[in-house]
């Protein structure tokens, strides 16, 4: 299949202007008579499943919680960027859709990148119609902050809860529609399959969470906006039901899955304290506006912290190694993440970390709470402080804060063109389930910005281009190919059920995390991704034989969910140590040790993988078949990544 992006002719900031008056438009009787499903509801599916509903179309959508106020959206904390240029620092649309390009590691489209940034003015209007509690300068005007990769203040934030505020914001648009009766809101439902109809994207199988009952369901086209795969590694940042399960059931029928070896790792976490855990904790990125990162900088001198024999306080200044500031001179602690995560890392690998791991660096406040008083700084960051103290039981207000780089997001996902549309006719990814704007690194507080930006402004635009082709006849689910899946999924589920194992299916996930962390996480090689292909491969086949599961489908059986999502989360760890081993360079989140500078930075080879790939599903243990986007890159230059 040729991978036609479908970008628009003309010059990039006239792109998006020409496709919107280009696309053929449903004329508003006949959107009654169209049905979307939307799986997630999230920032990215919530505002889509709103905004379709206002259009007049008939949304389904379904979330396996509760309530889509539980989406992991909610637990975004630092910001989202726009274009205002309210400080009037410099700053512009082409100025966001430069460092987005440039904080990727220019691997991606020119033509996505250059629409969010001219969408992201219009989200916080959106926002703010909503009531979204922005944070506000003394004059009224919204606030804005720093974040990495970044010299100008385009994050706009609501202390260090931005990403919850959002989700009411879009939250409270679904409600509306639900009461008018334009969504049906599924809750406690799983999507465990996609139904093709010759060819077409045509509904969906989900299996009810609370009774088991699995239920298919008919749409014109359906909408994917079910996050990331982060939680391959079993320790992440992302809540602990987030999974790879839908965009996985896509990519087994046809959807090509990009860049899967992309992912990123968040320099400001919480760090590892023990082997009960199940997941990590993030600290937002803002708080590298005023904390500083630093070690020791003499091994001895954090042996010495490390066996108690000394305390922080007594390190003075002189021999506090404040790295980024040091190597980064131009953007100091607001580098972009993966930048930050790697000299962390670094310095740790010196034997220069703190804490009783060594595993950690220090992110202090002390010169900030100095500066502007305890009361300013909590005013900033208050609550995330808070989280911090409940969790280690230290006052970051005396001591600086201990972190440590961990699984955060991934910019991989299914391919999507222009439209947002997967190589299958009429299904959509949206948000971080897609892998279309933020190349091989994600900066700072553009997650909130893309989700948003997808369900508000692209989708409801491009969706219509597609239905507006196929006449408003009724869908329904009587085709064969929705007898075929759901008798797939009644097979799967039980295949899971009769191994009577011995593992239980998180000692599997635990077991794939730590190779997936070891070898295909922060840094790789050759040898290291070899070894853990061989590794994933012997895990799949004992999970497979040794898994244990209790009870049965028809009934509350959260072991049976989570069994689904690892064996899924098994073969994707395979696919992304195969993108990885074949990506023979480093670029942002993707280290490869073999392909770096003289100064340790990311080490890009532009001509021979300035592509997006897009990995073609072939059957089961079967290797995946690449197919080549090509980038081009017409309005800025190729360069070698330079935050000094």
């Amino acid at each position: 299949m040729n991978l036609d992006s479908k970008i628009p002719e003309g010059p990039l900031a006239e792109k998006w202007e020409k496709h919107k008056f280009g696309v053929k438009l449903v004329n508003p009787a006949n959107k009654r008579k169209y049905d979307v499903i939307i799986v997630g509801t999230g920032l990215a599916g919530a505002s889509a499943a709103a905004s379709l509903a206002e259009l007049g179309y008939n949304v389904k959508a379904f979330t396996y919680h509760d309530s889509p106020r539980r989406a992991h959206s909610i637990a975004a904390q630092g910001g989202i960027n726009a274009a205002k240029n309210y400080q009037n620092d410099g700053d512009s649309v082409f100025r966001l859709f430069y460092d987005t390009i440039k904080g990727g590691d220019y691997r991606s489209r020119e033509a996505n990148v250059y629409r969010l940034a001219q969408v992201s003015v219009n989200i916080i209007d959106q926002c703010v119609a909503q009531g979204v509690p922005f944070a506000r300068e003394y004059g009224g005007l919204l606030a804005n902050r720093s974040f990495g990769g970044a010299q100008v203040s385009r994050t706009f934030y609501a202390r260090g809860q931005t990403g919850q505020q959002l989700l009411l914001g879009a939250y409270s648009a679904l409600s509306r529609q639900i009461a008018y009766g334009k969504v049906k809101m599924y809750t406690r439902s799983e999507m465990l399959e996609l139904v093709v109809v010759d060819g077409k994207a045509r509904g969906i199988v989900t299996r009810n969470l609370i009774t088991g009952e699995i239920e298919t369901h008919a749409a014109h086209a359906v909408v994917l906006a079910t996050g990331g795969y982060g939680n391959v590694f079993y320790l992440s940042t992302n809540a602990k039901y987030c999974n790879v399960t839908a965009p996985w059931r896509a990519h087994k029928k046809g959807a090509y899955f990009a860049n899967p070896c992309f992912t990123q790792i968040h320099p400001t976490c919480i760090p590892v304290s023990g082997d009960y855990q199940s997941k990590l904790t993030l600290m937002s990125e803002s708080l590298r506006n005023d904390g500083r990162v630093w070690v020791p900088k003499t091994k001895e001198m954090a042996e010495r912290l490390r066996g108690g024999q000394i305390r922080v306080a007594d390190i003075p200044e002189e021999e506090r190694d404040y790295f980024l500031e040091r190597k980064y001179p131009s953007f100091g602690n607001l580098v972009p993440r993966d930048v930050a995560s790697r000299n962390a890392k670094q310095a740790c690998d010196e034997g220069r970390g703190v804490g009783s791991t060594g595993l950690a660096v220090y992110l202090d406040f002390a010169d900030a709470i100095k500066r502007e008083g305890v009361d300013k700084v909590s005013q900033k960051y208050g609550n995330l402080f808070a989280m911090y103290e409940k969790i280690t039981a230290e006052n970051p207000y005396e001591l600086p804060m201990r972190i440590y780089p961990a699984v955060h997001y991934t910019m991989g996902g299914l391919w999507v063109d222009y439209n947002l549309m997967t190589s299958i006719p009429g299904l959509y990814a949206t948000g971080e389930c897609n892998f279309s704007d933020h190349g091989a690194n994600r900066l700072g507080a553009s997650a909130l910005m893309q989700g948003l930006a997808d369900g508000y402004f692209v989708i409801p635009y491009t969706i219509g281009d597609y239905l507006a082709q196929m006449p408003p006849t009724p869908v329904t689910t009587q085709h064969a190919a929705f007898k075929e899946a759901e008798e797939a999924v009644h097979a799967r589920t039980q295949k899971l059920l009769s191994i009577k194992g011995n593992r239980t299916p998180n000692e599997f996930h635990k077991a794939l995390g730590h190779i997936m962390w070891d070898h295909c996480g922060m840094s790789r090689s050759a040898e290291g991704l070899q070894f853990a292909k061989q590794e994933i491969q012997k895990l799949r086949r004992e999970f497979w034989s040794d898994l244990k599961l209790t009870g049965t489908n028809e009934e509350l059986n959260q072991m049976l969910e989570i069994a689904g999502r690892v064996a899924d989360f098994l073969e994707l760890g395979e696919l992304m140590v195969d993108d990885a081993l074949n990506r023979n360079e480093s670029c942002g989140g993707h280290f490869r040790e073999e392909y770096q500078t003289p100064e340790n930075e990311a080490l890009r080879d532009d001509e021979n993988y300035a592509y997006v790939a897009a990995w073609e599903w072939t059957g089961d243990n079967q290797p995946e078949v690449l197919h080549k986007e090509e980038l081009q890159f017409e309005n800025v230059k190729l360069t070698q990544r330079s935050y000094k």
